[in-house]
């Protein structure tokens, strides 16, 4: 389906032509529709599967059909992290072109008085939309630096993410600011029982849309080491030894994790820099920029980067720890092989997450091959397949040399080459 057939605006297609997105994804095209109708909604869909786009379209096209106040800041669009929030500010700029009189400002903590300063203005003069961090939007509202009394439009984007990151407190209080019409829509990439019950609570007879979790794309190549944790920097040691690796991105399970990792990594000689919350939004920003312009090779970092960060030619995602499940490992290893580009997959299986491991596996329908252990690293921890995987019976060691395996609007010619999908 494309997006001229839905009730998008001309303003929003002629962006839409000139950016040369034409077919919608799957949950744009079941979206859309129903956000343009005025429901609530409630979407489940993995990163990288365009919900940005689901949301932002409709609303932007109603705020530019309607008449809504000049003053008022009309929509909210809540984010968990500052990265996500950038990247949709960034979003709406170019969905937004020919929409000369709706401008959005991003509120993110972490900056200098400069920028409190130009959010200040912004919010007092009535940004019709604001993508924030809760933390970040919170203070300005208990301080009385914007009224979300006449809001017509809020989003909770990465629910799942919000809860994980302890957000539900401040994500209560802002909603209770909310007029009762106002139209809410919620995406989270997956559905745990406290999500269930925020939507529950937040969302006025919602229509749920779910996609099934995709399993990772074929083109990447998924191995695994099982090992020891004492052995896991022996072997990146061995990785980086015997290529010439750059452009990695290597996940850690906690910010202390990576603090450690990036020191003994630096130790070795290897290139990196680290990304947790700790650091202050000008440190991630100047370490974002040095590894999209490859001056870093290597990027130590919590799941912060594994959702919703647009980088396409990452090579090698390493996951130092086991995802806590399948959901998080696809969205880790899908930022490599993206834009037609191959990737590879290296995951570290310390014995205490096997079992979870297994459970990956199951998921993806088969068995990850199991490298052997580098020479000299020592003899890893039993690994035995998961039944699902076809091939119940095999053990493995990790140790040694053994190898594991539309309403009909005339269109002007906008010079389109080619079909592509909004993100």
């Amino acid at each position: 389906m494309t997006f001229e057939e839905t009730y998008l605006n001309d303003n929003i297609l002629d962006a839409l032509y000139d950016m040369h997105f034409e077919e919608m994804t799957p949950i744009q095209e079941r979206c859309i529709p129903h956000i343009l109708d005025g429901r609530d909604v409630l979407g489940v869909a993995q990163t990288g599967t365009g919900k940005t786009a689901a949301y932002l379209l409709p609303i932007l096209s109603m705020l530019d059909d309607g008449d809504y106040p000049a003053d008022a800041i009309n929509c909210v669009v809540m984010a968990p992290t500052r990265e996500l929030a950038q990247q949709i500010d960034q979003a709406m700029e170019g969905f937004s072109y020919y929409l000369p009189g709706i401008s959005s400002i991003a509120v993110y903590g972490g900056n200098d008085g400069g920028r409190f300063d130009q959010e200040l203005k912004s919010l007092r003069g009535g940004a019709p939309v604001v993508i924030a961090t809760p933390g970040r939007l919170l203070s300005h509202l208990k301080v009385g630096n914007l009224n979300l009394a006449r809001t017509s439009f809020f989003v909770l984007d990465e629910a799942d993410r919000m809860l994980d990151m302890g957000f539900i407190d401040d994500i209560m209080q802002i909603t209770k600011l909310l007029p009762q019409d106002c139209q809410k829509v919620m995406f989270s990439a997956t559905m745990p029982s406290k999500v269930r019950e925020l939507a529950v609570s937040l969302l006025h007879n919602p229509i749920e849309v779910k996609l099934k979790v995709s399993r990772p794309a074929d083109k990447i190549k998924q191995q695994a080491y099982v090992c020891y944790d004492p052995q896991k920097l022996l072997i990146i040691d061995h990785l980086f030894k015997a290529g010439d690796l750059q452009r990695v991105i290597i996940f850690c399970g906690k910010k202390d994790r990576v603090k450690d990792i990036d020191r003994q990594l630096r130790r070795l000689k290897i290139n990196c820099a680290p990304m947790h919350s700790d650091l202050s939004q000008q440190e991630r920003d100047e370490v974002m920029y040095r590894f999209k312009a490859g001056q870093v090779d290597v990027l130590v970092a919590t799941d912060i980067v594994s959702r919703g960060i647009d980088i396409d030619d990452i090579r090698i995602v390493i996951n130092f720890d086991v995802p806590h499940d399948a959901e998080d490992y696809v969205h880790r290893i899908g930022r490599t092989a993206r834009a037609d580009r191959d990737g590879q997959a290296i995951t570290f299986i310390s014995d205490r997450d096997i079992l979870r491991f297994r459970q990956i596996e199951q998921f993806l329908g088969k068995e990850v091959e199991k490298l052997p252990l580098p020479e000299g690293v020592g003899e890893g921890p039993e690994y035995k397949a998961a039944p699902a995987a076809g091939n119940g019976k095999r053990r493995h060691r990790g140790g040694g040399h053994r190898h594991g395996g539309g309403h009909g609007r005339g269109r002007k010619d906008k010079g389109r080459d080619g079909k592509k999908t909004a993100g």
